[in-house]
């Protein structure tokens, strides 16, 4: 909706009904009871006339957006209805209303009750309506809340018209009292030179509670406060007698009576000219409700911290029970393998135990860095439905005959933007739940489809924008209700003891999480589970992603390698294995003693390979200074983790990821180093990191 017109924009006729109804004291009142007695956010007198809708006077809980002299297109409301056929609308909720079910109004203007009251003038003559509306339902057709409308609705006219006359009226002042003075809230009206000339018994009551006497008529209220809350309230009543209706939240009253936190509305107060003769003020005490808000967030606090030490616990616990037990594997071999005169096949046995239990706690490390959406990851435009074409022909091996595997595929082939080895990752994690929850029989469906919008889930609010769903579905025994908030969490499993480590789930979460998308899942006991996953689909030219098997240990053949790395025992090792594999290997401590080697004489390396977490400058810093002094030296990164990666990604640098094995390591360098040469030589133009 647009911003209302200023009121003295309006024509001469309408500025004047704006101004006089304003005039009547008694507008914020009856608009706050309107909103007190039915539960609704807005309420409102309006100028109806043939063409025009103009707000007179306003009270909006609900940001609706309208203010006195605020206009609305007359044929968009239901006003205009009323004024051609001169009776009340009253609506509990349209969307059970037979009548207006289908009315545009309602759809436009976002609410679901409604209820508005023709306001005629003595004279016959149709004014507007006191109309009051809200986006939630209200029970409206009642006798009482119908009765009080009419009645405010004959008030206000009655009033307009005594203002045309001229003229006032001891019935309508009598029922302007009892209005204000039933009123539980306190009300008080003060002249120009902030002396009180009016107040209800509320407002006497409440005055007395908090400062222990009472205020008589032609006290300056300002000076019956305290010095520092003097300043406050003299200051707000002047805004009020300057013309500005507005709501402040305060404390008021003496220390020894508790110093309640007041919200209170101030209005300027006019004479039929539109002159401001005073003002007045509505206030309520809420401090119950500040602190009931106050202790509510406390237990919030309370809850979410002691949700945080219980994940903490359960990590630390399952991290130590796993490390533990691949330690175990790793300690023992050792200690068998320092036996003399072992024979060779148990040799090989212990050594291979030892090599199979460090995968193991790499992949470990790396489900709980990608639970943590700390992994660093590499991604890569892909088709989504080529990488489940490829993974679902392994998954049948994986699953067992029993299970039925089928693919839903779209014609296009749905390319996504995140890491394609996680993402195969992910498709296998998610196929080895599923046939744990079938038990080994059953079907498994993968299905990739192309989405505009992302659901909100877990309290995030849903995304608009292209995304790639990709969903696997079992016909298992489903998930109960109670486990559906835990499955993801590290360690959490149902299984038995050495049938699961509990980190699949969570790898698909951290990597959907750092690849700006989402992990969903739908469960129903007894007919099985779907879990979707979302992640940004891309769109325009889409490079071919290099997918190959790695090539077998290749020997250094005497190419030159600066080492970087801070840790002494890592990089005499480092050294150790690469002169094994006819590296020629020179070893910096940290970045600075690698510059300074670089300075003596960059050509003596083919490749600088270095640790990313070090003192002073990192790994990735000093591979950018290392790419500018010397822009064709390639350098190689390593890390076992880095929160600089995880946040920044790798800068275009090729990324080692530890523990590697010496087969990787000797690969990747020589990669590196043969990239250079063949620069060099002109046979690839550009200049590599």
């Amino acid at each position: 909706m647009t911003d209302p017109e200023p009121v003295l924009r309006l024509p001469h006729d309408l500025y004047k009904d704006v101004v006089a109804v304003e005039s009547i004291a008694a507008i914020p009142t009856i608009l706050d009871v309107v909103c007190r007695t039915t539960g609704m956010g807005f309420a409102a007198v309006a100028r109806v006339t043939e063409d025009r809708w103009v707000a007179c006077g306003v009270k909006d809980d609900i940001a609706f957006g309208l203010k006195p002299g605020g206009e609305l297109k007359v044929e968009t409301t239901i006003c205009h209805e009323i004024r051609q056929a001169g009776s009340a609308v009253v609506i509990n909720h349209v969307a059970e209303d037979t009548a207006y079910c289908g009315h545009p109004t309602p759809a436009m203007y976002g609410f679901q009750s409604y209820i508005s009251m023709p306001i005629t003038l003595p004279n016959g003559m149709f004014f507007g309506t006191l109309c009051a509306i809200d986006p939630k339902p209200a029970k409206l057709n009642t006798p009482a809340i119908i009765g009080m409308f009419k009645m405010f609705a004959d008030l206000i006219a009655f009033h307009l018209d005594a203002n045309q006359r001229v003229a006032s009226s001891a019935a309508a002042l009598h029922l302007y009292e009892n209005i204000v003075q039933s009123d539980t809230a306190p009300v008080c009206v003060f002249d120009p030179e902030y002396r009180l000339i009016a107040f209800n018994k509320a407002h006497n009551d409440e005055f007395f509670r908090v400062n222990g006497f009472y205020t008589k008529l032609g006290d300056v209220f300002p000076d019956l406060f305290v010095p520092e809350q003097a300043l406050v309230m003299r200051a707000n009543m002047g805004r009020a007698l300057a013309g500005e209706t507005f709501k402040i939240e305060a404390v008021f009253g003496r220390p020894e009576f508790g110093q309640p936190c007041w919200e209170i509305t101030y209005t300027p107060l006019r004479d039929k000219t539109g002159t401001i003769i005073g003002a007045f003020h509505q206030a309520h005490d809420i401090s119950a409700r500040l602190t009931a808000e106050a202790e509510l967030r406390d237990a919030q606090d309370v809850l979410r911290q002691s949700q945080k030490l219980e994940l903490i616990g359960q990590l630390t616990g399952g991290v130590a029970h796993d490390f533990n037990n691949l330690l175990t594997v790793i300690k023992s071999s050792t200690d068998l393998l320092k036996k003399p005169d072992l024979a060779e096949d148990r040799r090989a046995r212990y050594v291979t135990a030892i090599s199979d239990t460090v995968d193991r706690a790499a992949k470990l490390t790396s489900q709980l860095l990608a639970f943590a959406r700390r992994q660093s990851l590499k991604p890569q435009v892909f088709a989504a439905c080529d990488s489940v074409r490829s993974v679902s022909d392994m998954l049948g091996s994986l699953t067992g005959a029993r299970i039925q595997i089928m693919t839903s595929l779209p014609e296009a082939k749905c390319y996504v933007n995140a890491d394609p080895n996680q993402f195969d990752t992910a498709l296998v994690n998610m196929a080895v739940n599923a046939r744990d929850a079938m038990d080994g029989e059953g079907q498994l469906t993968i299905c990739v489809e192309p989405v505009d919008h992302m659901p909100g889930v877990r309290a995030n609010s849903g995304v608009q924008g292209p995304f790639v769903a990709v969903s696997i579905s079992d016909t298992g025994r489903g998930i109960p209700k109670e486990w559906l908030e835990r499955i993801f969490e590290p360690f959490f499993t149902t299984k038995g003891i050495g049938q699961g480590t509990g980190l699949g789930l969570s790898q698909v979460f951290g990597f959907a999480k750092q690849s700006n998308g989402e992990v969903l899942v739908e469960s129903e006991i007894g007919r099985g589970t779907t879990f979707t996953l979302y992640l940004p689909r891309a769109t325009g030219k889409v490079p071919a992603v290099d997918r190959s098997e790695p090539e077998p240990l290749i020997n250094g053949h005497g190419t030159s390698v600066l080492l970087v790395d801070d840790n002494v025992e890592v990089g005499e090792f480092a050294t150790q294995a690469l002169a094994e594999l006819g590296f020629s290997t020179v070893l910096a401590a940290n970045a600075e003693a690698a510059l300074a080697e670089l300075a003596k004489g960059a050509d003596c390396f083919d490749v600088v390979f270095t640790d990313v977490v070090m003192p002073g400058m990192n790994g990735v810093d000093l591979g950018r200074e290392i790419q500018r002094l010397h822009h064709d030296l390639p350098v190689v990164l390593t890390s076992g983790y880095s929160h600089f990666l995880a946040e920044n990604g790798t800068s275009g640098f090729e990324l080692l990821h530890k523990p590697y094995s010496v087969e990787e390591l000797s690969r990747t360098l020589r990669k590196a180093a043969d990239w250079r040469q063949r620069i060099r030589s002109k046979i690839v133009p550009g200049s590599p990191r």
